[in-house]
């Protein structure tokens, strides 16, 4: 898959393939990671891939829920902290973020695809310091660019981190992943 998100044709299209796109960028600096790599945190924040893959995860489940009326139960183990929240713990690995990511993804995805209408009114959450009270619900829509946003915003924050480990940037990490056969990047190799 080339490093854009294809042509689109009409809102809908628009909306779900750029947040496949950023869905993807954020995954691929995971590439070639071990666990403890994607534990692994920059020289000045708390922030980790494995983390952030986490956090994206269980955002759009959040968002999913909230469209559809659903609870899933609560987003967070009893005793979770909230730093937790963008770190792997011990008992959960890189591989069951990403799996844990794509099943997330799908979800939402089959959201989309059942929603007639994308201004259809979601509930805004009330409560929270995060959220406008003032505000008394969203559209389908806005979740969407809300989710393009989020992911977007992780996906630079794991871009800064993958490179600080070991200097991997975006278009060699996807040559890498994707086998790309275009000579203008060199894909990424582990170093030995």
């Amino acid at each position: 898959m080339p490093g854009f998100a294809p042509p689109v044709n009409d809102e809908r299209t628009a909306l779900t393939a750029y947040l496949a796109h950023q869905r993807r960028a954020l995954r691929v600096t995971a590439h070639g990671l071990t666990d403890e790599q994607a534990r692994m945190t920059s020289p000045v924040g708390d922030l980790s891939i494995g983390g952030l893959i986490k956090h994206a995860a269980r955002c759009e489940t959040f968002w999913t829920d909230l469209v559809i009326g659903e609870q899933r139960g609560p987003r967070r183990k009893v005793d979770e902290s909230d730093d937790d929240e963008f770190r792997l713990t011990p008992d959960e690995t890189l591989t069951w973020a990403l799996a844990a990511y794509t099943e997330a993804a799908g979800r939402t995805d089959a959201m989309i695809a059942g929603v007639r209408d994308l201004g259809q009114a979601v509930p805004v959450p009330q409560g929270l310091p995060w959220f406008p009270a003032e505000v008394g619900e969203w559209s389908v829509r806005w979740v969407l660019l809300h989710l393009i946003e989020e992911t977007a915003r992780h996906g630079g924050h794991a871009d800064i981190i993958r490179e600080s480990l070991d200097g991997a940037t975006l278009y060699p990490l996807l040559a890498a992943a994707e086998a790309w056969p275009d000579p203008w990047f060199q894909p990424w190799e582990p170093t030995r």
